[in-house]
């Protein structure tokens, strides 16, 4: 508690100054008169009245300290904190390529990597985040949204069997993965954009190439963070499925050309990282995740608020139960 006019509690001295006025002065002049009584070691009685006999005037100097206190005007401050979050904007692009199906991680790269950016995608909950996936050809599985339930809830379709049904053209269109990305952030107004590009292999097909789609992202102010999933040694893959249903497999060397991942990144001012196991991919998006916070901003409002009324209502109410004691209970006689 606080007051708008503390220069008035100096007049707290004058309660002080009457109480000791009344004592010593006042009490000790008031009138008296001598009752003779037959016995010399008679004492009156003590009762209640003459125990509270300074009740009214006690009474009227707290009247006299709750006015003065009002006329201090007592304030209260209330607090008010507003926290405003200003989230990211985040695209994921996953290759979903036949590649992504290499067991050297566990059960392999397209499971693993799935698992990862759900948990990356639930630790952050104030961000619009989107899944671009691409293998010959890039498509939207989920535009920008806050929904992350909804967008979670769409990673159990997500896989390579699209590639391997002929859904999708065969190949690794990087570039196509990072303009579709591109696009979806474009119209965004937030301030960061990010795309976390994951592949395991080389671009070989698509109608824009890597460095130009970087080169747009750049332009556009979108930071590009590329992950090469993948051990550096040769690899037990599918190449093709046979016509009696089976997969036909075959040891190939790491396709993830680093190079171009490298480059894509410092482009854009992001940057490269390689994962050749499921360790590695988690630490990955837990340092991306700790570069790009979203913003808190925090502001603080101070209401006051008027709490003299309680001590005006307790003066008059004091007064009013002093005088009424005083010329009652307590009357004294001309």
């Amino acid at each position: 508690m606080s007051f708008s006019s503390p220069i008035y509690l100096l007049l707290l001295l004058v309660p002080l100054a009457v109480v000791a006025w009344h004592f010593l002065f006042v009490v000790k002049r008031e009138a008296t008169f001598k009752v003779a009584f037959s016995a010399e070691d008679y004492t009156p009685p003590t009762t209640w009245r003459r125990r509270l006999v300074h009740a009214p005037f006690y009474l009227k100097i707290l009247s006299m300290v709750a006015l003065i206190l009002a006329l201090a005007r007592p304030q209260t401050n209330f607090a008010i904190n507003e926290e405003e979050v200003e989230g990211i904007d985040i695209m994921l692009s996953l290759d979903i390529s036949v590649s992504m199906l290499a067991p050297d991680f566990e059960p392999n790269r397209m499971e693993a990597a799935k698992q990862v950016a759900q948990e990356f995608i639930s630790q952050r909950p104030d961000d619009n985040i989107g899944l671009t996936l691409f293998g010959g050809e890039a498509f939207t599985k989920c535009p920008l949204t806050t929904d992350h339930a909804t967008l979670l809830g769409m990673f159990p379709d997500v896989g390579c069997h699209l590639q391997q049904q002929g859904i999708i053209s065969q190949g690794t269109a990087i570039g196509m993965g990072i303009a579709n990305a591109t696009a979806h952030l474009e119209q965004s107004s937030t301030k960061t954009k990010i795309i976390i590009l994951l592949t395991d292999g080389e671009n070989n097909t698509g109608e824009i190439s890597p460095m130009t789609a970087a080169q747009m992202a750049k332009e556009l102010g979108i930071r590009i963070y590329t992950i090469a999933i993948g051990s550096d040694a040769a690899t037990e893959q599918s190449i093709a499925t046979l016509p009696n249903g089976e997969e036909y497999k075959a040891m190939l060397p790491p396709q993830a050309n680093d190079n171009t991942m490298e480059t894509i990144a410092e482009t854009t001012g992001g940057i490269a990282y390689r994962a050749d196991d499921l360790k590695a991919l988690r630490n990955i998006y837990e340092e991306i995740d700790k570069l790009e916070k979203s913003k808190l901003s925090l502001q603080q409002r101070q209401h006051k608020f008027e709490a003299y009324q309680p001590f005006a209502l307790a003066a008059f109410l004091l007064l009013i139960l002093a005088l009424a004691l005083q010329y009652t209970i307590f009357r004294k006689l001309p």
